[in-house]
C-alpha cells in the first residue's frame, strides 16, 4: 500500500480528522539516515505527525516544521512538511541503540529524554507562527496531544506508530489524528472518549490489513463519518546543488576564499536526506563571484 493521509470530518463538522499510512517514507528515511529501531520509530512518529499536520496547512507553498530537543541520548528531531504530503527529517544522533522500555516496546521516550517541543508555520507571512510546549512523555503522540490543547486550544487526540521487522527494516508506520471543533456537544466529546479508549495500537491494526479509513471507520463510523480526501505521501527533500551552492554564498566571502586557498574540494551534506554535494576549487571560484557580486 502506498503512503497517504485521508481527511475526515464526523458529528456533522464538530469533529475532524486525519490518518496516515507511513511504511515506505519511514523506510526511506532509516535507509537515508541509517537508523537504528528506536531513531527509526522515533523519526517516523515525528514525521508521520508532520505530514498530516502538513495536509492542513492551505498555501501551496506553506512549509511545517516540528522540531524536539531533548536531554535523552538521540538529542533531537527536526522533520519538515509541505502541504503536498511531501515530509523530510532526521535525528541528531540516529546511531542510538537502547533496550527496550518496561512495556517491552522501542523506548522513544527514553530516547529524547527531557525537553521541547516546538511547531514552527510558515505561511507566507514577515514572521512565522511559533508554538512550543514541554515533553510531556517523549512518545511524541502524547506529546503533540499535550501542545494542541495548550498552544492550539485544540482538544485532540494523536496516535502515532512504527513497528519494524526483525531485519530492523519498517513493517508499519501510521497515525491518526483526531480533533473536536469549537462547540462539540458533551454527547460527541464522551462518544469519542470512548472510542478513542478502544484503540490500543495504530500498527497492531495496519498490521492486519486496516487501512486509514478502515481505522476512522472504527472509532467515528457511526458519528456520520464523512471521508472529504486524500493526498499521497512521500519523503521527498528539494535540495539540489544549485540550491546548495546558494547556501555556499551565506558562509562569508572570507571563508569561501579560505576553501579555495586550500585547494581541494569540498563535499556539504544535506541533514534532511544525508545526500553529499561535492565542490570543486573552479566551482568554489564562480560561488566566490556571486557572493561578491
Amino acid at each position: 500500500m502506498a503512503d497517504y493521509v485521508v481527511r475526515a470530518t464526523a458529528a456533522e463538522g464538530q469533529i475532524r480528522a486525519f490518518a496516515a499510512t507511513t511504511r515506505d517514507l519511514t523506510e526511506a528515511a532509516r535507509q537515508a539516515h541509517n537508523t537504528s529501531p528506536v531513531a527509526t520509530a522515533a523519526l517516523g512518529r515525528l514525521m508521520t505527525a508532520a505530514v498530516m499536520m502538513g495536509y492542513d496547512m492551505k498555501g501551496d507553498a506553506d512549509i511545517l516544521t516540528v522540531k524536539i530537543q531533548g536531554d535523552g541520548p538521540i538529542g533531537g528531531l527536526v522533520v519538515t512538511a509541505d502541504a503536498h504530503g511531501g515530509v523530510k527529517g532526521y535525528a541528531f544522533h540516529p546511531e542510538v541503540m537502547l533496550p527496550p522500555n518496561d512495556k517491552g516496546k522501542l523506548d522513544v521516550g527514553g530516547a529524547l529524554g527531557v525537553g521541547v517541543l516546538s511547531v514552527i508555520k510558515d505561511i507566507g507571512l514577515k514572521d512565522p507562527y511559533v508554538g512550543q510546549t514541554i515533553l510531556v512523555t517523549g512518545e511524541i503522540a502524547e506529546d503533540l496531544t499535550y501542545y494542541y490543547a495548550t498552544s492550539e486550544q485544540t482538544p485532540s487526540s494523536v496516535a502515532l506508530g512504527v513497528l519494524m521487522n526483525k531485519n530492523n527494516t519498517v513493517r508499519q508506520a501510521g497515525g491518526f489524528i483526531i480533533q473536536l471543533m469549537p462547540g462539540a456537544s458533551d454527547a460527541v466529546i464522551d462518544a469519542l472518549e470512548s472510542r478513542i479508549k478502544e484503540i490500543h495500537s495504530i500498527t497492531t491494526l495496519m498490521d492486519v490489513g486496516n487501512t486509514p479509513e478502515m481505522i476512522l471507520e472504527q472509532i467515528l463510523g457511526d458519528m456520520g463519518l464523512e471521508l472529504n480526501d486524500r493526498l499521497p505521501a512521500r519523503f521527498y527533500c528539494n535540495c539540489t546543488k544549485n540550491r546548495v551552492a546558494k547556501a555556499l554564498i551565506s558562509v562569508g566571502k572570507k571563508d569561501i576564499q579560505e576553501m579555495i586557498d586550500d585547494g581541494k574540494p569540498i563535499e556539504v551534506n544535506c541533514h534532511f536526506c544525508n545526500r553529499n554535494y561535492t565542490f570543486d576549487v573552479e566551482e568554489l571560484k564562480e560561488i566566490l563571484e556571486l557572493a561578491r557580486a
